[in-house]
């Protein structure tokens, strides 16, 4: 008589079931929101599989927890290619005496800053040519610093210089999914953070803004107010 107690003799194929069943969905969200709320950093999807027990869908997990917390005091967000819990955008004033006070960045680091979110990847030569000024490196050694900037890929031009862009820490700072949610001119002007048309040759802000109107002072426009 033959034994049906031994998955062998069934003819199951290699590979083709786990002997452990995953855990229920449920658990699988519980899961995923414990180490979001214990990370202090975002967590990408492979993270959370190498964490989870075998035959988990991590994938799944966070889209039912987003779902859930949707409404919320706190929401899930993603941040680039990772995920992580994030204080609701209206509820933000009440962090404010929480917020540690850190030393402003320079006009020099914004605007250097700025072109290489909007510009990435980007040379040190293309961002001199851009501002019309050299960059020093104490500017870009500082962005690197506080991790809002990571060196990328060589270009394929002679000497192959180093690119530089931004980081998910940039990203997460500002709240942002990726570099294409940053704002455009006209955003920029509604918020009362640009004020004149930039001279020709500066970068633009925003592809597709319309500044037609406005007049020319000739004068570089403060990005951010000090």
């Amino acid at each position: 008589m033959e034994d049906f107690s031994n998955p062998e003799s069934e003819g199951r194929p290699e590979g083709s079931d786990s002997l452990f069943e995953a855990p229920p969905m449920a658990e699988q969200e519980r899961m995923v929101e414990a180490v979001l709320f214990a990370s202090t950093e975002p967590v990408t999807i492979r993270d959370l599989e190498a964490r989870m027990p075998h035959g988990c869908n991590p994938g799944e997990a966070l889209e039912y927890l987003r779902k859930r917390y949707e409404g919320r005091g706190v929401r899930v967000v993603r941040v680039g290619e990772a995920w992580a819990i994030r204080t609701a955008p209206d509820l933000g004033f009440l962090m404010q005496k929480e917020v540690v006070e850190t030393r402003k960045l320079s006009r020099a680091a914004i605007e250097t800053l700025a072109i290489i979110a909007y510009h990435q990847p980007v040379t040190r030569a293309e961002i001199e040519e851009i501002r019309g000024v050299s960059v020093s490196r104490g500017t870009i050694d500082q962005l690197l610093e506080m991790e809002w900037i990571r060196l990328g890929r060589r270009r394929m031009t002679p000497g192959r210089p180093v690119t530089f862009v931004v980081t998910p820490v940039f990203l997460d700072h500002f709240g942002l999914e990726s570099a294409r949610d940053l704002p455009g001119l006209k955003e920029l002007r509604a918020a009362g953070l640009l004020e004149s048309r930039p001279p020709p040759g500066s970068f633009p802000l925003g592809q597709g803004s319309d500044d037609s109107d406005d007049d020319d002072t000739g004068e570089q426009p403060e990005l951010f107010e000090s």
